[in-house]
């Protein structure tokens, strides 16, 4: 028997997409990503393609004493100036989780490429205060610390920078607050998500991930817990980071099937930068008992003897909660399939290997990347990065012999119409406007369009009239993508 919050949310579900099928849905001039099936109402010849971040090679290592084969758990955050801070645990030594020796580490980066590790001085460790070390002796809250940058209107100075750590032994989820991200102290002593608020046997024992949502108007939290055996994602609300609702369990939808219940050790679930009211979550996926490796091979590359026996990769899931209803306790799984597959060599194929860090975050002016913890338990521990096109997780995909989709009908703000999209040398797209009943609108129907050809992040689309649509904004209209050899990664209506 599904438990009384999952039943909710599946009949919520039910009543919001019953809902949606009268309703218009209203983009504003927000960017749109096809990354899952939320807009689309129909395909031919088309359909949404999962896209494969290339290897980029190691980020930096964990090769400093107090780091090592066991850190993890690691958080991407943009800061005020653009450059990119890693927050990560530093654990050499395989011990019980919480334990004094696991630290909060940062590097530090301008471009994502090139990585320091800041000699701090805020703690003296084996014997030295020359180190990256910005927290320690936390009572558990080490042995997870995921730490955002706030950016809600009017936060104080002293909260610049909030986070939480703790595990289910250390009584719950501790918040913590910044006013750089490198000094940190306690908002209350006490935890602000308990034990005796989380109705499941375990919990909180993996990256517990928080930040303020500015679609939303709140603080969101989505943390682990185990249900019915398996590592579920459930989610919480506060106002204030301090008072937090009960959690919620979050489902799984795709559009064809029936998505699987796996045991998803990480969430990494965020805003994600060029539109935030598109949560992404790029987890862990991880399967235990599914072993790949003799115990030969697990020597030849020196990994801990209790870290070879399972296996696991990233996955790619969205969430809409700021569309309401169920949306906010679902996961759409359109892409069942591995985001980031082990890579070649045994030392890929180890247990908590591949385990994405936090947040997706700009790397260039056409790219974005995402950085990934692997060679666990080994020697060779190391942050990985992986780049993508901007915006570019999946695509609307359309092949040589041609096709379209139709979006269910919008209501859009805007002057101008902008794709982000690359087509073949033989390929195209054209956008065409339709009615609710799927008439062409006139003077914007695909047979107006001029033809897109190229390879751009924001090329405006132009019918022969011009690039000016700002006669149909607020109206209910579909768009109908008419392509061939093509990908649409995004699309925005902007002033």
């Amino acid at each position: 028997m599904k438990p009384a919050s999952s039943l909710f949310t599946s009949l919520l579900l039910l009543a919001s997409t019953l809902a949606a099928a009268d309703s218009p849905i209203n983009i504003g001039s927000r960017r749109e990503l096809f990354a899952d099936s939320f807009l689309i109402e129909s395909f031919s010849g088309t359909h949404l393609q999962q896209q494969t971040p290339r290897d980029e090679g190691v980020a930096f290592k964990f090769d400093q004493p107090w780091e090592g084969l066991f850190s993890g758990y690691a958080t991407l955050v943009t800061l005020a100036d653009g450059r990119l801070r890693a927050y990560y645990r530093g654990k050499a030594v395989a011990n019980k989780d919480g334990s004094e020796e696991e630290l909060t580490c940062v590097a530090e980066s301008a471009d994502g490429r090139q990585w320091t590790k800041p000699e701090l001085g805020l703690y003296e460790v084996m014997g030295t205060r020359k180190n990256n070390v910005v927290l320690m002796k936390a009572h558990t809250a080490t042995h997870n610390f995921s730490p955002f940058r706030d950016a809600r209107p009017g936060v104080p100075e002293d909260e610049r920078f909030k986070a939480f750590g703790g595990t289910m032994e250390g009584g719950g989820l501790t918040a913590w607050k910044s006013p750089d991200g490198l000094r940190w102290e306690k908002i209350s002593p006490e935890p602000v998500i308990t034990k005796a608020m989380v109705p499941y046997k375990y919990m909180f024992d993996s990256q517990n991930v928080p930040f303020w949502s500015a679609a939303e108007d709140k603080y969101v939290a989505y943390y682990r817990v185990f249900e019915g055996g398996i590592r579920r994602i459930v989610r919480s609300e506060s106002k204030d980071f301090r008072t937090w609702s009960a959690p919620v369990l979050m489902e799984y939808r795709n559009p064809s099937m029936q998505a699987p219940v796996e045991h998803l050790y990480t969430n990494q679930t965020h805003p994600y930068f060029r539109a935030p009211h598109l949560y992404v979550a790029i987890a862990a996926r991880f399967m235990p008992g599914r072993r790949v490796l003799t115990d030969e091979q697990a020597a030849a590359i020196h990994v801990n003897p209790g870290y070879f026996k399972d296996t696991s990769d990233a996955i790619f899931m969205t969430t809409r909660p700021a569309e309401g209803g169920a949306h906010a306790g679902v996961y759409d799984r359109t892409f069942l399939e591995g985001f980031i597959r082990g890579g070649i060599g045994a030392q890929n194929w180890v247990s908590r290997t591949n385990y994405p860090a936090l947040n997706v975050v700009p790397t260039g002016p056409h790219e974005m990347s995402v950085f990934v913890n692997q060679d666990y338990a080994q020697p060779t521990a190391h942050m990985r990065r992986y780049s993508l096109r901007t915006d570019g997780f999946a695509s609307l995909h359309c092949g040589y012999a041609g096709g379209h989709a139709i979006t269910k009908p919008l209501i859009f703000a805007g002057r101008e119409l902008s794709l982000n999209f690359s087509t073949s040398a033989a390929g195209g797209v054209k956008v065409g406007f339709e009615d609710a009943d799927g008439k062409p609108v006139p003077g914007f129907g695909l047979e107006e369009c001029v033809m897109q050809i190229g390879n751009e992040l924001d090329r405006k689309v132009t019918w022969k009239s011009g690039a000016d649509v700002s006669t149909l904004a607020g109206k209910t209209l579909r768009l109908r993508f008419s392509m061939k050899d093509a990908d649409i990664f995004s699309f925005q209506f902007t002033p």
